[in-house]
């Protein structure tokens, strides 16, 4: 019988699990998963996953950043 586990993660954790999941994938496509490199390969697949994040945050501006909210109308920021 597995132990149940409960997760609330907020939105950007559950959006890096999902980058993770699909890098931890294509990962796995390319090595054998065993119980001695899996640890290894989920701990490469979050650290790929979160500079992902991280690189499309310095890029990209969300509507938030640039959207007047007040106004309706756009600005950019710095």
């Amino acid at each position: 019988m597995t132990k149940e586990a409960y997760l609330h993660l907020q939105h950007s954790e559950s959006i890096v699990a999902q980058m993770a999941a699909t890098v931890f994938s294509g990962l796995v496509q390319r090595n054998e998963l065993t119980q001695s490199n899996e640890d290894v390969l989920v701990e490469r697949a979050v650290a790929i996953a979160i500079k992902l994040a991280s690189r499309t945050e310095e890029l990209v501006k969300s509507d938030e950043e640039w959207m007047r909210k007040d106004a309706g109308s756009s600005y950019l920021i710095g």
